[in-house]
């Protein structure tokens, strides 16, 4: 009889163990929530925290823009875009040195050059990095698939684009020849 129970005991052991683990592991995958656009914060050119979270609701353009690059006119269709359905659109510039040496390096300088030369009202970061080793966490989620569950995409240049739905999924990633103006683009605006 004590030779039945020893291997009885035994597997029960292990698979109450097992389950213990099994009903663990269903708890901590069920706690972690994936990343969305809403959690991220990001300090802004007028010195201020831009909070995507603020922007549920709204569809949300993301850009990384640069000052002296031949795409910088583009400021002027993202102005006008922003001006015309800001109502349902928050369009957020990323100014970025990542190309040739195409920004200012002084946030001050971006600032008074964005608004001198365009009236650039929308929402500007600090100057990030959106490609390589220093990658801005927004662009690290917006170019990996794995982040953000929809794409990859690699930054070639400045003016990329990536447009997002009012529910915060992110929708398409354009590079720099889409302009604001571009039906590719509008036919997820309006």
């Amino acid at each position: 009889m004590k030779s039945l129970f020893l291997p009885l005991a035994l597997f029960l052991s292990g698979f109450l163990s097992n389950y213990t683990n099994m009903q663990t592991n269903e708890k901590t995958t069920a706690s972690v929530r994936p990343i969305t656009i809403y959690d991220f914060k990001i300090a802004s050119l007028d010195g201020g925290t831009i909070d995507f979270s603020k922007f549920k609701g709204k569809k949300i353009l993301i850009v990384n823009t640069a000052s002296k690059c031949g795409y910088t006119p583009q400021y002027k269709g993202l102005e006008s875009l922003y001006e015309s359905h800001k109502d349902k659109l928050v369009i957020v510039g990323f100014p970025s040195d990542n190309f040739g040496g195409q920004e200012f390096q002084d946030n001050k300088d971006i600032a008074s050059f964005c608004e001198k030369n365009f009236g650039v009202s929308f929402p500007l970061t600090t100057r990030v990095d959106v490609k390589g080793a220093n990658t801005t966490p927004v662009f690290q989620y917006l170019c990996h698939k794995e982040e953000n569950g929809v794409l990859d995409a690699t930054i070639s240049w400045n003016f990329n684009k990536f447009i997002i739905d009012e529910n915060g999924k992110l929708l398409a990633h354009f590079d720099s020849e889409v302009t604001p103006e571009s039906p590719e683009l509008l036919k997820y605006i309006q």
